[in-house]
């Protein structure tokens, strides 16, 4: 769960130009499907990683989780919705407050320019309700110093901070949402006869709200939207 922030005003894009500037942003090589381009182009003292957690490969897509509903958390209100980020200036945001190690790894590998889902969790219909866009990779996230932020680490220091956060933009809504309950019976299926959600952390995974996606996994999902339910 994330508080919105404001992002490093060189990353930020705003304006007319938005699609055009992200288009520009993103690096060639971090292009490796079809659907990836279709994305894009119908835009509206730190415990050492292991080998789970740090995968040798480079994961190239991303699944994110956040809380579209009000829950509060020492008085702070964790909601952050896809419309929330959508509404803020030059609709971007800092993605704080991940206080898992695995998906602080996950963050740490993430590049400019690559696409993540963006995934309403603990709400009455999760699901998948849109794309945004990596704008800037990894920094130090200033949440685990700040006492009344609901995720302080006192364990954390300025001169060896644990936690990091990444800088996302809306990119556009899917064309339909896409619940849990519709990706769970694609998991179940692949997982009897075969198919690209077989292994998907979204199932395999459950807890983790930073999750990559292979290629395949992506360019499935995002074919999702222009199908009848399952």
């Amino acid at each position: 769960m994330l508080n919105p922030c404001p992002s490093s005003p060189s990353r930020l894009l705003t304006g007319t130009a938005q699609s055009s500037k992200i288009t520009a942003l993103v690096d060639r090589r971090f292009l490796p499907s079809s659907g990836y381009l279709l994305a894009l182009q119908t835009a509206d003292s730190n415990p050492k990683p292991t080998a789970e957690s740090h995968n040798l490969t480079q994961h190239r897509h991303w699944l994110m989780k956040s809380e579209p509903e009000s829950r509060f958390e020492n008085g702070v209100d964790m909601k952050f919705g896809i419309e929330d980020l959508k509404a803020l200036p030059g609709q971007s945001s800092c993605w704080d407050g991940v206080r898992n190690y695995q998906a602080r790894n996950f963050m740490r590998q993430m590049k400019e320019g690559q696409l993540a889902f963006f995934y309403h969790s603990n709400c009455k219909e999760p699901g998948i309700a849109g794309l945004m866009t990596i704008v800037k990779e990894a920094y130090v996230d200033h949440t685990q110093f700040d006492k009344k932020d609901a995720h302080f680490d006192a364990s954390s220091k300025p001169d060896n901070p644990k936690w990091s956060m990444v800088d996302v933009q809306y990119q556009r809504m899917m064309k339909r949402f896409l619940p849990l309950s519709e990706l769970k019976k694609h998991h179940l299926q692949h997982r009897a006869h075969g198919g690209p959600l077989k292994d998907m952390a979204l199932f395999t995974k459950t807890r983790l709200s930073v999750q990559p996606l292979t290629a395949e996994e992506f360019d499935f999902l995002l074919s999702l939207e222009d199908k009848e339910p399952l």
